[in-house]
């Protein structure tokens, strides 16, 4: 778990001191045991697998083991079907540990969304029925921005049935490597929202996925490019109808993926608190002109943690209120309305904004709580921020602030897109 969360022994020497059960409270109900377990695995060799980056064979495997990679599935189709609120939950525990696997594990979850809203019911009975059935791992190449995919249809010759041809590249394809499923877009026009979605082993003939992700943050999230190559695509695996577009049922994908990503932004920064919080226990001196003995009772130390607890504490009260609100939407299938989808984009937009600027922050400011000491490599309390640094330039948070400063003058709700 890395040399700050490796407790269990002083645990049992001091638990009231060792354990802040004040600072981090988690019930996933059902898979709380699993989530846990899950937690400690990936936990333990986080600081090095960051280091190294990579694709994280071993911990995917704990995820894949983990049964929790169908909790999106609806029950019809054998899931068992969590409400999004633990989902959201359950990736906000393993970002606090491992940030690049919990993106992992929220994409999949995205993957299976895209499914469920977008498919048709033959689509969905097999797709996400053989989710729970063979325990797929999904991955996508669906960055909406990068549009040099091509899907070509080519009438029969001779034996070879009339099918579809895909080809060109995509980048920023999270969890593509060693996934089993590949969700894939591709531009019917010049407009990025109208694409065509697509879902195909990723192991089909002319399907490379690159190893070319080397970024700052977001180390083992195998976001690099995937190319296609004469790729052969059946007309029953471009999901629809209903599609990509049409209601405003359809765009809640976009949603789906914008509270994944403000999980991750909280389940970092929780991480950096947390670990803050035992080195400053541990090993934490207080400025020699305090006047007092432990670092904990340095009244500036205090000052800066009650500030960042605040600041914790309000993303999470956003984070877990859009989330209902998002689950009422989810069910309220295609009754849901254009307004009620837009009053609902402005919620998790104003989340977002709270929720990464206190990430930012708190992933920053933990160092003047610890000291230069804490800046020793050997402890990776970097990664937080590096993580944040990273995700949170996914999309332009100055354009959801714009879309929130609109809402509040005019009333006029964000039109859905890609990114909205």
């Amino acid at each position: 778990m890395g040399q700050i969360l490796k407790l269990d022994e002083r645990q049992q020497a001091d638990d009231a001191v060792i354990t802040p059960a004040h600072l981090a409270q988690r019930d996933f109900g059902t898979w709380t045991e699993a989530v846990e377990q899950t937690a400690a695995a990936l936990a333990l060799t986080a600081i090095e697998r960051d280091r190294n980056g990579g694709t994280a064979w071993v911990e995917r495997q704990v995820l894949r083991e983990s049964d929790l990679l169908k909790l999106a599935v609806p029950a019809a189709f054998g899931g068992p079907e969590a409400a999004w609120p633990t989902i959201y939950q359950i990736i906000r525990r393993f970002a606090e540990v491992d940030s690049s696997l919990a993106h992992l594990f929220g994409f999949q979850h995205l993957q299976v969304a895209s499914v469920a809203l977008f498919g048709n019911p033959e689509q969905k009975q097999s797709l996400l029925g053989r989710t729970v059935s063979e325990n797929w791992f999904w991955g996508n190449a669906t960055n909406g921005l990068d549009n040099r995919t091509t899907l070509t249809w080519r009438e029969a010759d001779g034996d070879d049935a009339a099918h579809f041809e895909l080809n060109g590249i995509k980048s920023f394809c999270s969890g593509a490597t060693g996934s089993d499923m590949l969700n894939v877009t591709a531009p019917r026009s010049a407009d990025p929202a109208d694409r065509v979605f697509i879902s195909i082993p990723t192991n089909r003939a002319g399907v490379t996925v690159l190893d070319d992700w080397d970024n700052l943050g977001q180390r083992q999230t195998d976001s690099g490019s995937v190319t296609f190559d004469k790729v052969r695509v059946e007309s029953h695996e471009v999901l629809g109808p209903p599609g990509t577009a049409g209601t405003p049922r359809a765009t809640l994908r976009t949603l789906v993926s914008q509270l994944i990503l403000i999980e991750i932004y909280i389940g970092n920064a929780q991480g950096a608190l947390l670990n803050a919080w035992h080195y400053t226990h541990e090993q934490g001196r207080p400025w020699f002109t305090s006047g007092v003995k432990r670092a904990i009772d340095d009244p500036f130390t205090q000052q800066h943690y009650g500030d960042l607890r605040i600041a914790l504490r309000s993303a999470i009260a956003l984070a877990e209120s859009a989330a209902r609100d998002l689950q009422r939407a989810w069910e309220r299938g295609d009754a849901l309305t254009a307004e009620e989808r837009g009053v609902l984009a402005v919620t998790i937009y104003e989340t977002k904004i709270v929720a990464a600027r206190a990430a930012l922050e708190i992933t920053s400011k933990i160092f003047e709580v610890m000291g230069a000491r804490a800046t020793a490599a050997k402890y990776g309390f970097d990664r937080f921020w590096r993580n944040v640094r990273v995700h949170t330039l996914h999309d332009s948070l100055d354009y959801k602030l714009k879309d929130v400063g609109q809402w509040v003058l005019t009333g006029e709700v964000p039109t859905p897109s890609i990114y909205s």
